[in-house]
């Protein structure tokens, strides 16, 4: 099969979307499909090297604050999924994504079976979504619409007036193995997380909270929050104002194997963020054998099942309770590790490419009715 995965976000930009387009698209090359990226995003954004499998249709400079997007991109995009010879178009959605849109428009027009994946949750953006009405204007197209989780999937499922389908993200958990553990004998209990430092991921709001559960255990709770983002300079601030030199650490942005070091090093991960749609560094966590705790309305839902893979938490208050939980109790936490260990997630990309190809397999029949 001929797969065009269209996104306005992709590599050498770091991400969710920019990262699970780019493991999908070698999931789908390794599983003898073919395989090509239409994206906005420049070569030169970071420096990236030239991909015969990827067409990059961007302005030709790169605009300020990294931002990712073209106006004159329709006309390219359209020639491009005409003369492909696509069998399908799969197109990646956040809440604002002008490429993307533009790619649905295209490809159904064109009559191409399509496929669109949300990868955000759509939350404050409902009512305007609502008004505009283009995600019901798609399904009665006939385009097949998933989300990468069934909290994404739910607000989605009303605006379409239809079924929107789970198409998860995926991970390679040979990269993620449990073991070998890094077992540390001086008492503290090590919280880690990963994630962009930005305001909808709470980074701010989880070190104060984290200040709370430290106090309220009374354990030498400490945490280490991996990534980079404008968010920074908030939390040096607050780390320096608040002496917590001690029990946070920001090392900044790292590669997967180090991250993989960091999470074999940790007794738990804290996934903060209640607008979270999956979480693929809370899964490559749980995947490393770490308990996950963070809120019950989030995407985290999709691979943690509370109380045996980690805790699901209501509001700030219960997640300061679930951190305390975690820190005061050596016995839930190894428990949960180990159902962790000896269980392996779903959410694998043999699976994934799988669950893919069944939605591409639909929409190809979709399009074959509407003919």
């Amino acid at each position: 099969m001929r797969v065009a995965l269209l996104s306005d976000c992709y590599l050498p930009r770091l991400g969710g979307i920019e990262v699970q387009v780019h493991d999908l698209a070698q999931a789908l090359r390794a599983a003898e499909h073919e395989a090509t990226v239409i994206t906005a995003t420049p070569d030169s954004a970071g420096g990236g090297t030239k991909d015969p499998n990827v067409q990059r249709l961007a302005l030709p400079f790169v605009l300020p604050a990294g931002l990712v997007a073209n106006p004159l991109a329709f006309g390219p995009l359209r020639h491009e999924l005409r003369t492909g010879g696509y069998d399908v178009a799969h197109v990646h959605m956040g809440v604002v994504s002008p490429f993307a849109m533009d790619a649905v428009q295209a490809s159904l027009s064109l009559g191409i079976p399509t496929v669109v994946t949300w990868h955000c949750m759509l939350a404050y953006a409902v009512p305007l979504i609502r008004r505009l009405g283009y995600v019901r204007r798609w399904a009665d197209r006939g385009a097949v619409l998933t989300a990468v989780s069934d909290v994404a999937a739910q607000p989605l499922r009303d605006l379409a007036d239809g079924p929107v389908s789970v198409l998860p993200n995926g991970i390679d958990p040979a990269r993620w193995a449990p073991e070998p553990r890094v077992r540390h004998d001086d008492g503290a209990v090590r919280f880690v997380t990963a994630m962009r430092l930005a305001r909808r991921k709470r980074p701010h709001d989880l070190v104060e909270l984290a200040a709370r559960a430290r106090a309220t255990s009374g354990a030498d709770l400490r945490l280490e929050i991996l990534g980079d983002g404008p968010w920074r300079g908030h939390l040096e601030r607050w780390i320096s104002a608040h002496e917590a030199q001690s029990w946070v650490t920001l090392p900044g942005r790292v590669n997967r194997a180090t991250l993989h070091e960091r999470y074999l090093a940790a007794d738990a991960y804290i996934a903060p963020a209640e607008l979270e749609a999956f979480g693929i560094a809370a899964l490559e966590a749980r995947a490393s054998g770490l308990p996950v705790i963070g809120p019950r309305q989030s995407g985290i839902t999709e691979f943690v099942e509370h109380g045996i893979s980690g805790l699901l938490t209501d509001g700030d208050d219960g997640l300061v309770e679930g951190l305390v939980h975690l820190a005061k109790d050596t016995a839930v936490r190894e428990g949960i590790r180990a159902h962790n260990v000896s269980m392996p997630i779903r959410q694998q990309w043999d699976s994934v490419v799988d669950t893919s190809v069944g939605a591409y397999a639909q929409a190809i029949r979709a399009g074959s009715l509407g003919r």
